[in-house]
């Protein structure tokens, strides 16, 4: 079958609630994917970051493949010899105390959501069903009813009420906002260091340090939504780390697993984990033995090969070159580390028709938020490969 085969059955079988370029990807490796008829494109997305460590890595898929053969599935009514290593690797590498491992992003934002909740009430003392979390404009945490409930994005939101409660929303980058936003039933405050979805947006510097210094002063928790920019992507571990700061309750996913299997975690102290208790919250496949495996796994792939750093230099590098294209269609470049986003002009047309011509020229982007073409390529990417991508880039990026 070619690709417009693929493409008709997917179209006619499957629910429309994605938009994807019309490229049927065969196989993966590295920073390559091939389609299904044998052309080769450099992947610019990194499937939203979920492979910093590259497609298919083979000492993740050998873990994969090594345990799969032994055992997959327990639940969590049993235990397993993998998730408690998987965990003390996680902590030490995180400097968290405890971590409690779930499948997806967004399951892992709702534990979260869960467990400021819980500590508002029995710790902070707010009313029982009084709590409010603090939030911010554009932000992207995922696509529940509860997470929805507090996107400031139409389209993911209006089709989808009536709403959850409990969440108050203020613009993003203004640390002071957060202070003016606070009241006797805050439990937290929750926000993404850079915001991926829309579309590359950083903070002013020293940002979420002032955060943490307003929670700090008002007994108010700081969650952070590192599922996208954890595990390296912005050239640090996490994300936080570039103001120096720890968050009382941190969210990764994605690259947990190197883009091999669902995995994502919360982790946080022992006194705010620690509240808890059994039946309270769960997952029959959070914390199964193949997804702790393939964890490990990944953790080690990004600390042996210093991805994190590969990711800050190439980063620096990748973003220089890209701001020496002469283009009268973007209006900016901004990046952090392989996190980088080309913000086109309104008149330009939108993202879209400039990432169906990097298609074409073999290079898969994604747009988001219509005017932002976003470049985030595996860490695993070196200079040769961003080089060789430059011309293509610069032909896209000057269309008619």
């Amino acid at each position: 079958m070619n690709t417009q085969d693929f493409v008709s059955i997917e179209d006619q079988y499957g629910a429309h609630n994605y938009k994807p370029l019309d490229v049927v990807i065969a196989k993966a490796y590295g920073v390559w994917v091939e389609d299904v008829e044998g052309k080769r494109y450099l992947d610019c997305l990194s499937a939203y970051s979920a492979v910093n460590q590259g497609h298919c890595h083979p000492k993740i898929i050998q873990a994969l493949v090594e345990q799969a053969s032994k055992v997959t599935l327990t639940s969590r009514a049993f235990r397993n010899d993998q998730l408690g290593p998987f965990l003390k690797e996680l902590c030490d590498l995180s400097g968290y105390e405890m971590a409690l491992p779930m499948n997806t992003g967004a399951e892992a934002v709702e534990t979260a959501l869960k467990l400021a909740r819980k500590w508002g009430y029995e710790v902070k003392g707010i009313p029982r069903h009084k709590a409010e979390i603090v939030t911010v404009a554009g932000n992207f945490h995922g696509r529940t009813i509860s997470i929805i409930s507090f996107s400031t994005e139409p389209g993911y939101r209006d089709p989808f009420g009536p709403f959850t409660p409990g969440f108050v929303t203020v613009p993003y980058g203004d640390a002071a906002a957060f202070e003016a936003a606070i009241t006797p039933n805050t439990a937290a405050i929750s926000l993404e260091p850079i915001q991926g979805e829309a579309g590359v947006i950083i903070p002013p510097p020293g940002y979420m340090k002032r955060v943490r210094e307003i929670c700090d002063r008002h007994n108010v928790l700081l969650m952070a939504d590192e599922i996208q920019t954890g595990l390296g992507r912005t050239g640090k571990l996490f994300a936080c780390e570039h103001d120096g700061v720890q968050a009382d309750v941190m969210v990764i996913g994605k690259a947990l697993s190197g883009g091999v299997y669902p995995v994502s975690a919360v982790m946080s102290s022992a006194a705010i984990m620690g509240l808890f208790k059994p039946g309270e919250h769960g997952s029959t496949f959070g914390g199964n033995p193949l997804a702790c495996a393939v964890a490990r796994a990944a953790l080690r792939v990004m600390v042996d090969e210093k991805l994190a750093q590969n990711s800050a230099a190439l980063g620096e590098y990748f973003l220089e070159r890209l701001v020496e294209i002469p283009s009268r269609h973007v209006k900016e470049i901004r990046g952090k580390g392989l996190f980088i986003g080309v913000e086109l002009k309104p008149e330009a047309g939108g993202a879209r028709r400039f990432c169906e011509a990097l298609k074409e020229r073999g290079i898969l982007c994604k747009e988001t938020h219509e005017n932002v073409i976003r470049f985030a390529p595996p860490l695993i990417i070196d200079r040769p490969t961003i080089d060789g991508a430059l011309p293509a880039i610069r032909e896209a990026l000057n269309l008619k």
